[in-house]
């Protein structure tokens, strides 16, 4: 097992121990909790970090045979014409465009790299990962602006037995503290105080209602 797997499973860990925790809890309120701010604190210029399963577009300038459709593979990795190996995840676009010119300046003169993000998931510390009620649970990449609203289009809504005024906002970038959410106000009400700022890292749990 590589470190990048066994950091990608203690996380998953420690995500399934959170949510089993709360959501074995859903019939008793999370009032007590205190309410997501509406305006998130303005973090740095978020720049994109490639992420395993994302699928790029590498496009070699003038050299078509070259230039390829790649998805990251789960350690990280691409393999294009002539490179193969190369550490993707984690990079920026522009860097992961630079050392592929540099790889491939042992076989052409100074080659020009463009690479495109045509599906992105990012890292798991630039994911907003919805569990419980939603319609399509999933993780979602994380943009700038991104807010409560933005997310449960994404996955769709809520499912029919969705308690969700009762969710929960879990921040990783405050140490994992939780917030309340009132996402059936939101969505069922049209309540856009409900309305709240997600931020990278972010975990939505959706519990069922029980009654």
């Amino acid at each position: 097992m590589t470190d990048l797997h066994r950091k990608i499973f203690g996380r998953a860990a420690a995500l399934l121990t959170v949510c089993a925790s709360l959501l074995s809890a859903g019939c008793s309120s999370t009032y007590g909790l205190p309410p997501a701010p509406q305006r998130a604190s303005a973090d740095a210029a978020h720049a994109y970090q490639i992420g395993a399963l994302d699928e790029l577009s590498v496009v070699v300038w003038r050299n078509p045979d070259l230039s390829a459709t790649v998805t990251v593979r789960p350690d990280g990795k691409i393999s294009l014409p002539l490179v193969e190996n190369l550490p993707a995840a984690g990079r920026r676009p522009d860097d992961l465009s630079r050392q592929i010119e540099a790889a491939l300046s042992k076989y052409i003169r100074e080659p020009v790299v463009t690479v495109v993000v045509n599906r992105a998931l990012g890292e798991t510390s630039a994911q907003v990962r919805i569990v419980g009620e939603a319609s399509k649970p999933q993780a979602v990449a994380f943009r700038q602006n991104m807010t409560l609203l933005d997310v449960m289009i994404q996955v769709g809504g809520l499912t029919d037995f969705a308690d969700g005024n009762n969710a929960v906002l879990v921040r990783g970038s405050e140490n994992g503290k939780q917030y309340s959410v009132r996402i059936k106000d939101l969505l069922r009400r049209g309540d856009i105080s409900a309305n709240v700022d997600m931020k990278a890292g972010d975990i939505l749990i959706i519990p069922q209602s029980w009654f």
